[in-house]
């Protein structure tokens, strides 16, 4: 735990506005334009970085995955993960 000597302060503007010390934001590599979450907690605020994708369940991944034709074997399969890498190669 810090002692007090060595605690950082901050100001609150009049537009609520706070700016974190620039050894925290380069401790936790936080960049201008870095999204946080703000949690109020017992203890004070917590700011944690947001995900940068919405949560998601399985379903709603594994049914982005549905394919509508007949089956393909591992030999039909690797030779289209062989034709997309090599269009990407070229792109």
């Amino acid at each position: 735990m810090a002692s007090a000597s060595n605690r950082l302060t901050t100001v609150i503007s009049t537009k609520g506005q706070v700016i974190l010390p620039k050894t925290i934001r380069d401790r936790r590599h936080w960049s201008a334009g870095t999204r946080l979450t703000v949690e109020d907690t017992g203890d004070g605020v917590l700011l944690k970085p947001a995900p940068l994708f919405e949560p998601t369940t399985v379903a709603q991944v594994a049914g982005s995955l549905a394919y509508d034709g007949p089956a393909l074997s591992l030999a039909d399969m690797d030779a289209a993960v062989a034709a997309e890498a090599k269009r990407r190669a070229r792109d």
